[in-house]
């Protein structure tokens, strides 16, 4: 049998909401592989739509667990890193690359800071510039419009978009962090949704598509780039990843949509788990 593949997974963790870390731990490990966690910070619940939430920094311990982890000799296939909440964290991310990784260690970045043209509250432009360095040690990022524009300095632009505009897009943001990209929130019209991969070797970009849901849905981007990490560390293409990604994030916004969720809570992901490991692991 093929030796497991093994994820680091650097994310907050809410004790309630279905974003970060309670997202990417369930949705790899159903996809066959062993995550280990690192919390950069302990919620009571996530911050979008709640208030009196608690908070505990960890930024303190995220080295001493990086150099543990090297002590024992603990080798990784992927490094996945996801909302990071200051400058500091992002510079101690940039030195856990280097202390953890070997050879075969892929660097995922979703540089969550940013959507729907605005960044989030606690961050300003300058995080913009230090998480577009961070990215530049990244292999893959997984920006959406407003972050791969803020990362570039450059003015966000709504949809639907035009290809030349996405692609010019996916270009600049490459050449300038040096990565191969995934950009979410991909729409040419009205009808679908999706997201774009660019392939800095071959110059290529690939599109997957499906139909657009009206409504925002709290952390549907963790859900599509762990899915993402998830499908690509078994050895499945950029593409493929990304086609499973979009489809599989859709159908948790279907059926949050169907019982009638409260938006606040998350979509509904636990429920295609089944059918996401069924599918990748048969």
């Amino acid at each position: 049998m093929e030796k497991q593949k093994r994820v680091a997974a650097i994310h907050d963790i809410s004790g309630f909401g279905k974003c970060s870390l309670t997202v990417a731990l369930p949705i790899i490990s159903a996809c066959g592989i062993e995550t280990a966690v690192m919390p950069t910070a302990v919620l009571s619940t996530h911050t979008s739509g709640f208030t009196g939430y608690t908070f505990r920094d960890l930024t303190e311990d995220m080295l001493p667990f990086a150099r543990h982890w090297k002590e024992n000799k603990i080798e990784f296939d992927a490094i996945y890193t996801g909302f990071l909440g200051s400058n500091e964290q992002i510079d101690i991310v940039a030195q856990i690359f280097d202390i953890i990784s070997v050879d075969k260690t892929v660097k995922i970045v979703d540089p969550a800071m940013a959507d729907n043209g605005n960044m989030y509250a606690i961050f300003n432009k300058e995080f913009a510039r230090n998480m577009a360095n961070l990215c530049k040690k990244a292999d893959i990022i997984i920006p959406n419009f407003t972050e791969a524009a803020f990362m570039l300095g450059e003015e966000f632009v709504k949809p639907p978009y035009t290809v030349e505009y996405v692609e010019g897009l996916i270009k600049r943001l490459s050449k300038h962090c040096d990565a191969n990209i995934v950009l979410t929130g991909v729409s040419f019209d009205n009808e679908n949704l999706g997201a774009a991969c660019y392939d800095k070797e071959t110059d290529k970009t690939e599109y997957a598509f499906s139909k657009w849901i009206e409504g925002a849905y709290h952390g549907t981007g963790d859900v599509f780039a762990s899915v993402f990490t998830g499908v690509f560390v078994n050895g499945k293409t950029m593409l493929e990843a990304t086609e499973i990604a979009v489809n599989f994030t859709q159908k948790c916004i279907v059926r949050t949509q169907a019982a009638d969720m409260s938006l606040r809570y998350g979509v509904d992901f636990e429920r295609g788990l089944w059918e996401l490991g069924r599918d990748l692991l048969a």
